[in-house]
């Protein structure tokens, strides 16, 4: 069953659930450009990996050390029938670190490799305050420095946004950054109330643009997933305005 709202759903932000529409929604996106962009170029999936030092009582417990050998009148008697094997000691071993991949997709040439655009689905810890958010925007600033293309997807309400200079007020947010138009990009705010956009994805100056309609990839991915079953029963965060509130309640009222 398709979500309810026309657009976004916005009871994917919840963070036991964004993982997971996250990798679904960013292979979808794959699947959707690979015959648009055969043969001339290929699609890759690649990961940005954060490495999340753990605090001492977060680390998990694995196992016990145990090393006392017991000691019994049995155990001499068996000890004179056969050669005794000597018990190992055991111990455990703390994870000190926490390591998060989220997936991200290079178009590349074919033939030389080249990375000629960039796609980004962002996840919270693109938005949130801290070193993750410097080490993105680090990259970011990097891949507009170079020749690539930028597609940013945001499709968050929560966390900061990305800089982008005269960006309205908005609930979502696409950007397409061409390598030959900078600093100037295109945009596309969005609404709570609006349907999900077609968006291009720019190629080699000279190849006709490939395209995604996120409106359809959404609802097929939704829909596959069964999000339906139990993403609604979690309050929002971050939660909507009265009126909005209103709104969804309605919406999810009126599913069959």
């Amino acid at each position: 069953m398709p979500s309810p709202f026309p657009g976004m759903d916005p009871y994917l932000e919840q963070p036991d659930v964004w993982h997971d529409f996250h990798q679904a929604f960013i292979t979808g996106i794959r699947s959707s450009l690979t015959p648009q962009l055969r043969p001339t170029y290929l699609a890759k999936l690649d990961d940005h990996i954060y490495i999340h030092e753990l605090a001492a009582e977060e680390r998990v417990f694995l196992g016990r050390s145990d090393v006392s050998v017991l000691h019994t009148k049995g155990a001499v008697a068996v000890a004179e029938l056969a050669p005794a094997v000597a018990a190992p000691a055991h111990g455990f071993i703390l994870p000190g670190a926490d390591q998060l991949r989220e997936p991200f997709i290079e178009i590349r040439d074919r033939e030389t490799r080249e990375v000629i655009t960039v796609i980004e689905l962002l996840s919270p810890t693109n938005k949130a305050a801290g070193s993750d958010r410097e080490q993105y925007i680090g990259k970011r600033k990097a891949i507009l420095a170079s020749n690539a293309h930028l597609v940013e997807i945001d499709l968050l309400r929560g966390g900061e946004r990305m800089p982008v200079n005269h960006l309205p007020a908005c609930d979502y947010v696409i950007m397409v950054s061409r390598s030959y138009q900078r600093p100037r990009v295109e945009l596309w705010p969005l609404g709570l109330r609006e349907a999900l956009p077609i968006i291009p994805i720019p190629l080699r100056l000279g190849d006709r643009d490939a395209t995604i309609d996120l409106g359809a990839l959404f609802k097929q991915q939704f829909d596959a997933a069964g999000y339906e079953d139990y993403i609604y029963a979690a309050p929002l965060r971050p939660p909507l305005s009265e009126p909005d509130t209103l709104w969804a309640r309605h919406l999810i009222e009126r599913r069959p």
